[in-house]
């Protein structure tokens, strides 16, 4: 006898994951290891894991990193523990309950719609488009692992997908990939800070796209939408708070207290009256809040602290670059020095393009100033969609 649907999953939701296809009678049919804890590399084992968990009413812990996790202890009831990436730092465990994890989800029933997971779907936000997708009866498409970008870009074509998830960085080597893409009705960047110049330039290529930057972490959960196509959030929701969130800014650092966070960590994140420390360092410039790299990303570059984020957002605003990555650079000099990597788009002038990047960081502290550009015809990303921001501070 088949087990019972959950009622998060709509009877019409069907998952392809390489070759195979899933509805609701062969996700129930697979095998979920005993103990509540499942190595989520697989998008079907994660919607067949959850549902499992759901029914005996235990925690689960969804595993992105190697090993046992004999130490981990199930709060009782539905539970969702995840794993944050690591990438600027060690990796952290965080609980959420399920009601709670998906409570900002509003997805009407649309089998029109055909969504491409391009997260791990153990990642807070790969969680997240699995349950909407899930919610909405909609067609979710998991390309095979070990495809980078131009996997994705092909299963994106192959499947004809009309909604897409992905981190800034993504969107970037998306856009560049050439050859035709496939007419988007969606679009949500998260993950990382988006700048002007990138969604200027997806409002150009699908204007027919709804497109909202989420701002979530695996520590807070999904807080609010930016919906009006400029970068940053208005300055006036420090006052008047976002769908329930309330913001501030303590120290040049952003904080939050919204509904839908952790019930448990294991590691301190929050600072003890309800607010979480997000890390992500921000400026109020022209009535909006934008933002201007990590804390935990500052490099030290002879005495003075600069954030390679915000030098790459000076890069990417100049005309004729698809993408860009600033990183340091040990030095015996200064202790380190940036350094930067620029995608140009095709059939620009290197020479033009390079004088252009240095006119733009000449109004910068000279210790921000780039040391050394490069061009390059793509850059790497980490599985979490991610450029790299593991290095010294």
């Amino acid at each position: 006898m088949i087990a019972e649907r959950p009622s998060w999953i709509h009877p019409g939701f069907r998952l392809v994951e390489g070759e195979a296809c899933f509805g609701w009678s062969e996700l129930v049919s697979l095998p979920v290891p005993a103990g509540g804890i499942v190595p989520a590399d697989r998008t079907s084992l994660t919607v067949a894991a959850l549902a499992a968990a759901q029914r005996a009413d235990a925690g689960l812990l969804l595993r992105r990193h190697a090993g046992p996790g004999e130490d981990w202890v199930p709060p009782p009831g539905f539970t969702v523990t995840l794993e944050s990436s690591g990438t600027t730092g060690t990796p952290k465990r965080i609980t959420h309950d399920f009601n709670v994890l998906r409570d900002r989800i509003r997805a009407p029933y649309d089998a029109g719609a055909r969504w491409l997971l391009t997260y791990e779907p153990a990642a807070f936000a790969g969680l997240q488009v699995i349950l909407t997708a899930a919610a909405a009866g909609a067609l979710l498409v998991a390309a095979a692992p070990g495809g980078g970008i131009a996997g994705l870009v092909r299963t994106a074509r192959q499947h004809a997908v009309t909604h897409v998830s992905g981190t800034p960085s993504f969107w970037r080597a998306f856009l560049t990939a050439g050859g035709d893409l496939p007419s988007l009705r969606s679009i949500t960047l998260g993950g990382e800070a988006a700048d002007q110049a990138l969604l200027d330039r997806l409002r150009r290529d699908f204007p027919a796209a709804r497109i909202r930057h989420i701002y979530a972490s695996t520590e807070a959960g999904a807080l609010f939408a930016v919906t009006d196509g400029q970068a940053g959030f208005p300055a006036a929701w420090l006052v008047d708070g976002r769908e329930g969130t309330a913001l501030r800014i303590r120290e040049g650092v952003l904080e939050v207290r919204g509904p839908r966070a952790m019930v448990a960590a294991s590691t301190e994140v929050g600072t003890g009256d309800g607010w979480l420390n997000t890390g992500d360092l921000v400026e109020v410039t022209g009535g909006r809040v934008l933002f201007a790299g990590r804390l935990d990303g500052l490099v030290n570059v002879g005495g003075v602290k600069v954030s390679p984020e915000r030098v790459e957002q000076r890069l990417l605003a100049v005309p004729g670059v698809a993408d860009a990555a600033v990183m340091p650079v040990a030095s015996p000099i200064t202790g380190f020095l940036l350094t930067a990597t620029v995608v140009p788009d095709a059939d620009v002038d290197e020479a033009a393009l390079r004088d252009a990047l240095r006119g733009a960081c000449a109004g910068l502290v000279p210790a921000a100033r780039p040391r050394a550009i490069r061009f390059a015809d793509s850059l790497p990303l980490s599985v979490a969609g991610k450029k790299s921001r593991k290095g010294p501070s």
